[in-house]
């Protein structure tokens, strides 16, 4: 495989990652927020299963999929330095 076929693939998975992080905020989005929500992620009470989904959602996606997404953009799109100047 070529750099440039590399970049151009990582490109694509850029573009899946997107889109299943768009499908994970709308699954968060669409579960109810409990009353007791704040109580449930402090530990006062045991979660329910919107409150679980919901905070793994967002756990994934703040800490494995976007900057997992920043990191494949940012070498999907690489050049080196003495490229850039020459």
């Amino acid at each position: 495989m070529t750099e440039t076929a590399a970049q151009a693939e990582l490109k694509e998975i850029v573009k899946i990652l997107g889109a299943l992080c768009r499908r994970l905020e709308t699954i968060h989005d669409q579960l109810p927020v409990p009353p007791q929500e704040t109580a449930m992620l402090v530990g006062e009470e045991e979660m329910d299963v919107a409150t679980e989904v919901r905070s793994t959602i967002e756990c994934v996606l703040h800490d494995s999929l976007r900057p997992a997404i920043g990191d494949l953009r940012t070498a999907a799109a690489y050049r080196p330095q003495r490229e850039k100047e020459g």
